[in-house]
């Protein structure tokens, strides 16, 4: 889960950065051949580019940080799915309820919660370039969420209620013309 704090040093900016994006790497490759395996290709295709649009993003953060004493953070501080060790969660159970829609909704939710930090790191940094990175950072994550947004528009929600049933229940009994 992204850190409700501003970031406070370009080095910190930098390993957090790199911790969401090796995450978003991971998930969208995870939820990309999941999806494929059920059949729903064109949102797994959607997982699949951004896995490398964040792969790319990995790439050039590394390239540019190099050389930094970067912090150590726990391996589990901006995952999407949970905040606890991965031995700690059996994440096949996820995955095994998970839409189309809930694939998308949970990317959603980690992208918001990146541009928030970035969002909050520019208005609380007075480090020029560290209030570049981020209001770069910030545009990357924007671009993803309209990518996300867009997906989300074309994927049916999953029927969670009884109320959703009972309106799909009703449409397949109503007479048709």
């Amino acid at each position: 889960m992204a850190s409700a704090t501003p970031l406070g040093s370009l080095a910190e900016c930098y390993a957090h950065a790199l911790a969401i994006e090796r995450e978003a790497v991971l998930r969208s490759s995870q939820f990309a051949e999941f999806l494929g395996e059920f059949g729903e290709e064109e949102t797994a295709g959607l997982f699949r580019r951004l896995a490398e649009f964040e792969q790319e993003q990995v790439r050039q953060l590394e390239r540019r940080a190099a050389g930094l004493p970067l912090p150590a953070l726990r391996a589990w501080e901006h995952s999407w799915i949970d905040n606890a060790p991965a031995e700690q969660v059996d994440r096949r159970l996820v995955f095994h309820l998970m839409t189309p829609h809930d694939a998308l909704k949970i990317a959603l939710g980690a992208e918001r919660r990146a541009l928030a930090l970035y969002q909050r790191t520019v208005a609380a940094s007075d480090d020029a370039e560290m209030q570049r990175l981020a209001r770069e950072l910030a545009g990357e994550e924007q671009e993803h969420i309209e990518l996300l947004e867009d997906g989300l528009r074309k994927v049916p929600r999953p029927l969670v209620s009884e109320a959703d049933f009972e309106a799909l229940f009703s449409a397949a009994s109503s007479p048709r013309q």
